[in-house]
């Protein structure tokens, strides 16, 4: 096909032609003749090139070849998972190693019935976990979820129960430093239990026993947490019947009796010694009555009878305390002296009062008549209430 243009604008990179209906087109400068210049004429022949075009077909067509043989032949498996190992708080999963083909990875996650537990970190070359805090004798359900670029892929799910305290099957036990002796009771009683005993420290091992805190396994344990116990754990849960706690089984924790290497054969256990009576109380000793006082001995004897009741000793039960005693002893000696006190003052009255002389008997017998011959001798009265005895002259 010819087509006739008129050149308009000539630049160095393009030029505009004009066509007869005065359409503008730019075309490239470059392939203009180069004597043209604005108002030239140029004959452009336009046709299709078939056989380049089917070359190029046939170049495209074998890239494509190459690229599925390459990358579309393969694509990502699900993920297989299965249990490894239960106990009666935690599950151990594995998994085969994930294949991608020549997608890339974006995730693996696992889901727990149903809901997301997290993703697993370095998927490409972890390929086991485990999941603690669980319930005892539980079901749960797990799956993993694999995310690529080629799309996602989720495992088959498996379903797994916690075990009960009383089944020690779940029990895996990894050894350190221990006596011939020891190791030899150790591997028979975790036989008669259920148990099992590994090679190393892994992922799916619940305890480390040793009666030595040193070796390479132990502080792999440390590392990884696991519960370092003395042997007397395993014999506990074997004579318990059920899995027991480890606080009192730590290798640092403090020991109760003789180690368990050094342990005797068992033997009956001896009758309960009696238990001893219990102490008797210090009983005091009855009160005794304090001794006659000299001032007390030379008081008159009309006393009266509640001066006598006061006077008497009382008799103290077995429950007075020596306290009690003193101030007894202190309250009878103070009415003794305060007696004593009296009769001294009576007496310094009768020595301080004049002596009656012959006129006041003579008056006396005046007033009284006959009969006060007779009465002498008797006790008067005094002025101020005491009493004496008259004397003749």
């Amino acid at each position: 096909m010819l087509v006739s243009l008129t050149v308009g604008k000539v630049d160095a990179g393009v030029t505009v032609l004009l066509t007869p209906d005065k359409r503008l087109i730019e075309f490239p400068s470059i392939l203009l003749p180069p004597d043209i210049t604005s108002g030239s004429i140029v004959d452009i022949d336009v046709s299709r090139n078939k056989k380049s075009e089917a070359a190029a077909e046939h170049a495209f067509r074998d890239l494509q070849d190459q690229i599925l043989a390459a990358f579309g032949t393969a694509e990502p498996a699900p993920p297989v998972l299965r249990c490894r190992n239960a106990t009666q708080t935690s599950v151990v999963l594995e998994w085969d190693p994930i294949q991608l083909a020549t997608a890339d990875l974006i995730s693996l996650a696992l889901y727990r019935n149903g809901q997301k537990a997290g993703n697993i970190p370095k998927p490409l070359s972890m390929h086991t976990t485990k999941i603690s805090g669980l319930a005892v004798d539980t079901e749960y359900t797990f799956h993993l979820v694999l995310r690529t670029t080629a799309g996602t892929y989720a495992s088959p799910r498996v379903t797994v129960r916690t075990h009960k305290m009383t089944d020690l099957s779940g029990i895996t036990i990894t050894t350190g430093i221990l006596p011939a002796a020891v190791r030899e009771n150790l591997v028979a009683a975790v036989e008669r239990i259920g148990a099992k005993i590994v090679d190393g420290v892994r992922i799916d091992t619940t305890h480390f026993v040793t009666t030595e805190g040193r070796g390479v396994q132990w502080e792999r344990a440390n590392e990884l947490n696991i519960p370092v116990v003395r042997p007397e754990w395993v014999e506990a849960c074997e004579r318990s019947g059920r899995i027991l706690g480890v606080t009192k089984f730590y290798l640092d924790a403090a020991r109760v009796g003789i180690p368990y290497e050094e342990r005797p054969p068992t033997a009956p256990a001896p009758a309960p010694a009696p238990a001893p009576a219990p102490p008797q109380k210090d009983v005091p000793p009855k009160d005794v009555p304090p001794p006659p006082d000299a001032n007390r001995a030379s008081m008159p004897s009309t006393t009266s009878g509640a001066e006598q009741k006061e006077e008497e000793p009382k008799e103290s039960t077995s429950g007075d305390s020596e306290k009690g005693q003193e101030e007894q002893k202190a309250r009878i000696g103070g009415e003794v002296e305060q007696k004593a006190l009296a009769e001294e003052k009576d007496q310094k009255t009768l020595v301080s009062r004049p002596k009656p002389t012959v006129e006041d008997d003579e008056e006396e017998g005046e007033g009284e008549g006959p009969s006060g011959s007779d009465e002498k001798g008797a006790k008067s009265p005094s002025g101020d209430g005491s009493s004496f005895q008259d004397v003749a002259l």
